[in-house]
């Protein structure tokens, strides 16, 4: 073995950085139409929020 260590240090450094991509992703165990459906409902609320202030606004001048 000429290359002593490399490899093993080379695979160590190449799961580390696998990791580190994959580190933000689908860290809530939800499926992409769960979190589209969730997404979706919280769009609706703020959304209502918003026209309920615009309306409340507007009853004011």
């Amino acid at each position: 073995m000429t290359r002593g260590n490399q490899r093993d240090l080379a695979r160590a450094k190449n799961q580390k950085k696998q990791a580190e991509q994959t580190k933000g992703k689908r860290t809530d165990g939800m499926t992409v139409e769960q979190r589209k459906a969730r997404e979706f409902l919280s769009m609706r609320e703020k959304q209502k929020k918003k026209d309920e202030e615009a309306a409340a606004a507007g009853k004011s001048k």
